[in-house]
């Protein structure tokens, strides 16, 4: 048993991620501003889930409060914290940008100044697929270089894997980044894709494909996100590269400091995920086919051999099986009685 911050947990990776450590009997502190980027009640709603189980405790608290984030470290001894919370999406950062600096800079450090002063043994933050920009060499590799983003989120995320390594270096703070890509499934946010093409689908609503329909992602199903993230949870990374000076690598470092991709390492066509949508739903699409938006790149696609060299994990769901579940999800949470809806096997 182990007591374990988890900032953002009541967000949709946050409270998956939450419910899984509860279970296996750890000590869950749970953080989150509940702000309103998308429907504040779905939000409470996970949470709702959350505070019914033991070993639960949850702080309203934005992570840009310096104060409030230094006192909670000083009240509560963390063994180990998890950085969830963040900032979300690629084009409202083209909108309000000053939102990704308060939480996605402003907050980290605060998250970092806490594990630094009260002596946290490992630190896991969230980064993101967006740091590879326009790379075009796939799959995308921890080695790549990532010097080019074309989003504000983007070199946020890539901001965070630069603070970490340093605090790594200077206070010898275990961290490990976790680069995710397109995590999908049930209690998903509502403003990422395969939400909206639901939501207007049932509503014989036309939904937006963008890039015309030539865009693949690496839909990363949350079950194995969770497990990916807890397996890292355990592996507290150690100074690995003795040669970083002369050769630096991007994921290894004389700090114990620690990079991973965690996708599905299989890529799905756009076009092929709206139609297990359309047939999971029993309903076909109108499409609108429209350009490729500002910050959006074509195609990710995870290499991941070193998640599963150091942790032995690489995920797996396959993306009928991922879809299947967040449809019956959603229409569960929504009471969508719909006599045309259809389940695959």
């Amino acid at each position: 048993m182990i007591r374990i911050l988890v900032t953002g947990a009541a967000g949709f990776i946050g409270f998956h991620l939450s419910q899984s450590l509860l279970n296996r009997g750890d000590i869950v502190v749970g953080l989150d501003n509940l702000n309103d980027y998308y429907d504040v009640s779905l939000k409470k709603d996970r949470l709702a889930q959350l505070e019914d189980k033991p070993g639960f405790s949850f702080h309203k608290l934005d992570l840009a409060n310096r104060q409030g984030i230094a006192q909670l470290f000083r009240d509560q001894k963390f063994d180990v914290v998890v950085n969830l919370a963040a900032q979300p999406g690629v084009r409202y950062s083209l909108q309000n940008p000053h939102a990704y600096v308060d939480s996605n800079l402003v907050g980290f450090v605060n998250i970092l100044e806490g594990c630094r002063h009260s002596e946290v043994k490992h630190l896991v933050f969230a980064s993101s697929s967006s740091v590879y920009g326009n790379n075009t060499k796939i799959p995308f590799s921890v080695g790549d270089n990532v010097d080019h983003p074309i989003s504000l989120y983007a070199a946020s995320k890539k901001a965070n894997e630069l603070m970490a390594h340093t605090y790594s270096h200077l206070y010898g703070l275990p961290t490990t980044g976790l680069r995710f890509f397109t995590v999908y499934g049930p209690w998903g946010r509502p403003d990422m894709a395969y939400f909206k093409f639901t939501k207007a689908i049932l509503a014989g609503q036309p939904i937006d494909v963008f890039n015309y329909g030539k865009m693949s992602r690496d839909f990363t199903y949350v079950d194995d996100i969770v497990e990916g993230i807890i397996r890292t949870i355990n592996q507290i990374p150690q100074p690995n590269d003795p040669h970083a000076g002369d050769t630096p690598n991007p994921p290894t470092s004389k700090a114990p400091y620690k990079l991973y991709n965690i996708g599905n390492n299989q890529p799905v066509e756009l076009m092929h995920f709206i139609q297990v949508l359309e047939d999971c739903l029993g309903v076909k699409a109108e499409k609108n086919f429209l350009p490729m938006q500002p910050g959006d790149v074509p195609m990710t696609y995870a290499d991941v051999d070193d998640l599963v060299r150091d942790v032995g994990f690489q995920p797996s769901t396959p993306i009928e099986v991922g879809i299947k579940q967040f449809i019956a999800w959603y229409t569960s949470y929504y009471q969508i009685s719909a006599p045309h809806l259809t389940s695959t096997n």
